[in-house]
């Protein structure tokens, strides 16, 4: 978390001078070289190391692959698809591998599961070399500082992304509930075993799974943000009934819904990055997101565990529901309902014949806005 929230930033201004493709699989191999390492761990802090240089290789991957489908499929249904089954991919992964781990235990030993990993990152990195990556937009000379704080820039300036930021912790707080003490409630309080708790996750999966498969029929009748905020409160008002579980079934079905609301919340977000930021802005402002929303997981994770420690499982469940609660509260007030693409605003400090004005018939005009070097402040509401 660590390496995610201080390195993406950095790792964006350092993608943007760099070509896009040979950066994607550079940070493949990065990630492969690091794996390889870790069979051969004799200390725990090398654990530490290795897992911050593999952790801070994905800071500069991921933001990096997510910020190239817009340019690969510059339709909004393509691209929603895109972001549904990107959601699909993931889930399928964190209910899969680890079934797919402990049998392959029963044949192979425990360093030869590193070697799958490195084989996964070299296969990435061969479907990378095998496609054609459209070129970055281009973008102006500026200072490497400039650049790597462009993408914050732009998210605290643009109402919908303040917004958007504060809900992340709404989200964070009812998954770091899942994510951190499924074990304990199945374990401790249910006096359950380990197959028992891979159950519950499986059930958290499944009900991303199946959000993420109808959600692009919902956007079809529907916008990203009520869409957001159902799947948070949701989620919020799940995790505020946990202490009123007594049997596994009922963890499973509350973990579902959680699943449904997390993948209502995730899903839609490039969407908004998308339409929050010119095409050369795009890498930073998804570098952005991702640093901003790991710190929340960041903040919620510890908080989930100190409290079910020290206290309950019960009170963690209704702190981070708190938690969450307060956050859509503040999002309701951050994000406007009204959230318009083509927002009237002037330009009295650009002349009259500036380019930016070609189309225009006076300084002040409209059009799909976001903040870039002509537009650094948000214009206020008529």
């Amino acid at each position: 978390m660590i390496a995610y929230v201080s390195l993406a930033p950095a790792a964006s201004a350092l993608a943007a001078r760099l070509p896009r493709r040979a950066l994607l699989v550079a940070l493949d191999l990065i990630r492969a070289f690091v794996v390889l390492f870790l069979p051969f761990v004799t200390e725990v802090w090398q654990i530490y190391v290795l897992i911050f240089l593999l952790q801070a290789a994905s800071a500069g991957f991921t933001p990096a692959f997510q910020a190239t489908i817009p340019d690969v499929l510059p339709d909004e249904r393509d691209y929603t698809n895109a972001l549904s089954l990107m959601r699909l991919a993931e889930d399928m992964e964190q209910v899969l591998s680890p079934m797919l781990a402990s049998a392959l235990l029963t044949l192979v030993s425990f360093p030869m599961l590193f070697g799958g990993t490195v084989a996964g990152f070299v296969v990435s990195a061969v479907l990378v070399v095998s496609v054609r990556v459209p070129s970055r937009a281009p973008t102006a000379a500026e200072p490497f500082w400039t650049t790597a704080t462009k993408g914050l820039r732009i998210y605290f300036a643009t109402p919908r992304l303040r917004g958007l930021k504060v809900m992340e912790m709404a989200v964070a707080a009812a998954g770091a509930m899942v994510y951190v003490n499924t074990v304990v409630l199945v374990q401790a309080r249910l006096g359950l075993g380990a197959s028992e708790v891979a159950l519950a996750f499986a059930t958290f999966g499944a009900g991303s799974m199946l959000a993420a498969l109808i959600l692009p029929r919902l956007l079809e009748r529907s916008t990203d943000r009520p869409m957001i905020l159902t799947g948070a409160a949701l989620m919020v008002a799940v995790i505020a009934a946990t202490p009123l579980v007594t049997r596994l079934w009922g963890l499973m079905l509350l973990w579902t819904l959680i699943g449904f609301g997390f993948s209502l919340t995730q899903t839609p977000i490039g969407r908004i990055l998308n339409r929050s930021a010119q095409p050369q802005d795009r890498p930073a402002v998804f570098a952005a997101q991702f640093a901003l929303s790991h710190a929340c997981w960041l903040v919620t994770y510890p908080l989930a565990g100190w409290i079910g420690a020290v206290f309950s499982l019960n009170a963690a469940a209704l702190a981070l529901a708190g938690l969450g609660l307060a956050s859509l509260f503040l999002t309701l007030r951050l994000w406007p309902a009204i959230d318009p693409s083509q927002v009237p605003h002037s330009h009295a400090d650009l002349p009259a014949n500036h380019p930016h004005l070609a189309t225009a018939t006076s300084a002040a005009h409209s059009h799909a806005f976001t903040i870039d070097a002509l537009h650094r402040r948000w214009p206020k509401p008529a």
